[in-house]
């Protein structure tokens, strides 16, 4: 056991496969079947450890490294800078990535993508299931496109990976914050509608 648990690559390898016989188990009893329901929840399945990778790395860098850093001496911030952040921000941005692809193909097989993107426009807005749940989209896009756009750019700045002037490292660190406290912001309404829509509206 210790040998699974030692290495990070063999411990996901192993939950994965424990997760196809989980599954396996109950299809072979009959219990799932292989149609379409079952492609739809592997769907769900991804998106929802897509998301959790995502915002867990959001929540991390705002409520434990963001507000600790004042704390850790000068000398061992270099650690954190030059080895935690970029390890964390490669999983943080392809989790964004991951998550809105796969949010997006699970409104794909449920047939109402486009009715959520367009806030309920092409159904006369009469399915307010789709109105609020697109809000949820819209929301969790643009967080993916502040990720990419404004807070992954300055954050190789601030922390040295691409060429910059001394001056521009704390305004790109400042700016790399605000929009990731502005991502922190929008989680908690996002995931309203992700994980209330089918309850409220069955």
């Amino acid at each position: 056991m210790a040998a699974i648990l030692s290495n990070l690559r063999t411990t996901v390898i192993v939950s994965f496969v424990l997760s196809a016989l989980f599954l396996a188990v109950f299809v072979g009893l009959g219990w799932i079947g292989l149609n379409f329901d079952f492609w739809q929840g592997l769907a769900r399945w991804t998106h929802v450890v897509s998301g959790i990778m995502w915002i867990g790395l959001l929540w991390y860098f705002n409520f434990v490294q963001i507000p600790n850093m004042p704390k850790i001496p000068d000398d061992q911030k270099p650690a954190i800078g030059k080895v935690i952040a970029p390890a964390a921000l490669f999983w943080f941005r392809w989790g964004a990535v991951a998550t809105v692809v796969t949010g997006l193909a699970v409104a794909h097989l449920n047939q109402y993508m486009v009715s959520a993107l367009t806030l309920g426009a092409t159904t006369s807005f009469s399915v307010p299931y789709h109105i609020f749940i697109g809000i949820g989209m819209w929301m969790a896009i643009i967080m993916a496109a502040n990720v990419w756009f404004v807070i992954w750019p300055n954050q190789k700045i601030a922390l040295g990976m691409v060429e910059a002037e001394a001056e521009a490292k704390p305004k790109a660190a400042r700016t790399a914050m605000l929009f990731s406290r502005t991502n922190t912001l929008l989680s908690f309404p996002m995931l309203i509608a992700m994980a209330m829509a089918q309850t409220v509206f069955g």
